[in-house]
């Protein structure tokens, strides 16, 4: 699998699902879903209620091979050139070394230990520093300058479009984000284009796959659907009023709630549904009220524990069983197009 060294997520939502500002916490750890044999590592059809989703990151879940830690150490030494042409300091970071995420092994736990930890790691996890790395020594570089600098700084690095947690920010109207001109990636996009060349010869033609997701979300719909998902999705409900959560009636429900409170407590809005577009950074917590984040942090842990003990009671077997027989007689009717997506991504 061809891979770059843009550190992006995308993320196709392939049914009405939640906000996905922050990760979700495997609830079942199994082997691949008939789907996810040809969908990829990164499909996930949630027994949480959030539909189908397809996560793909640049490189795939693959162990990257010399020929692309070689390719990875040119963008960074690339990036050094440029960023001294522009005044900056930057010290190339050998791919083998860079840190992973401090939060990665918090997603490695089994769901009821991740639950009692973090809940669903909405307001327990601020997400908006879990990227950084204190032993970069390009953080230590860029947290000696002034709050001026730093702006430049980030300029230089990402771009003018890129905020202060290095994501990239875009805004348009309801037919997609508009510029004039090609964008300006910064230093470490134009790195990343010297060394792998233009973006486009290695983008997914999606559109061509647009009858394959459609399909997928209608399968989705015809899971959660299912008599047998429906009666464990009650019995759920039950479990969560018993132990002292009421009002839920979708699985997905308890989620959606902590994150609507963080919302309000950040001062964060979703952009309106046919408004301008806004792709940003997660909002920090350092100007959030400390005890109302304590007290919002420790009712996320109450319900997560209890959604996670009720969904164990039944639920997450019963949707499964569903889940891998309707996906199985769903491969055998869609063979050739799943076969043409993977083959498609294999070569991304």
């Amino acid at each position: 699998m061809k891979t770059t060294a843009l550190a992006v997520v995308a993320v196709l939502a392939l049914a009405a699902c939640g906000n996905d500002k922050a990760p979700v916490a495997s609830d079942q750890k199994s082997d691949k879903s008939p789907l996810a044999e040809y969908m990829g590592d990164g499909f996930v059809s949630s027994s949480g209620g959030g539909g189908f989703k397809i996560a793909m990151r640049a490189g795939g879940a693959q162990q990257p091979t010399e020929e692309d830690l070689a390719k990875q150490r040119k963008v960074e030494d690339a990036t050094v050139t440029c960023m001294k042409a522009a005044g900056f300091e930057y010290v190339a970071v050998p791919p083998e070394q860079n840190a992973k995420s401090k939060f990665a092994d918090a997603f490695n736990l089994p769901p009821d230990k991740f639950a009692e930890q973090y809940g669903y790691g909405i307001s327990t996890i601020d997400w908006s520093k879990a990227g950084e790395d204190d032993s970069n020594p390009n953080t230590k570089i860029r947290a000696a300058l002034s709050p001026a600098a730093q702006k430049a700084y980030d300029k230089a690095l990402n771009g003018p479009n890129a905020n202060g947690n290095g994501a990239v920010v875009i805004q348009g109207g309801k037919d997609g984000p508009s510029s004039s001109g090609e964008m300006d990636l910064g230093c470490r996009g134009k790195a990343v284009k010297q060394v792998y060349g233009d973006d486009s010869n290695r983008n997914v033609d999606f559109k061509k796959f647009d009858s394959l997701f459609k399909d997928i979300q209608a399968l989705q719909k015809r899971i959660e659907s299912d008599q047998r998902v429906v009666d464990a999705t009650t019995a759920w409900t039950d479990c969560l009023a018993d132990a002292g959560h009421s009002g839920f009636k979708k699985v997905d429900d308890p989620r959606q709630q902590i994150q609507q409170k963080l919302d309000t407590l950040t001062g964060n809005k979703p952009p309106a549904k046919n408004g301008p577009a806004k792709v940003s950074g997660p909002p920090s917590f350092d100007k959030v009220d400390a005890t109302k984040l304590a007290e919002l942090r420790k009712s996320e842990i109450d319900l997560a524990v209890a959604d996670q003990k009720c969904k164990a009671k039944g639920y997450e077997d019963a949707y499964k069983k569903v889940q891998y027989e309707a996906e199985k007689e769903f491969v055998d009717q869609h063979k050739s197009e799943l076969e043409a997506y993977r083959d498609e991504m294999a070569n991304r």
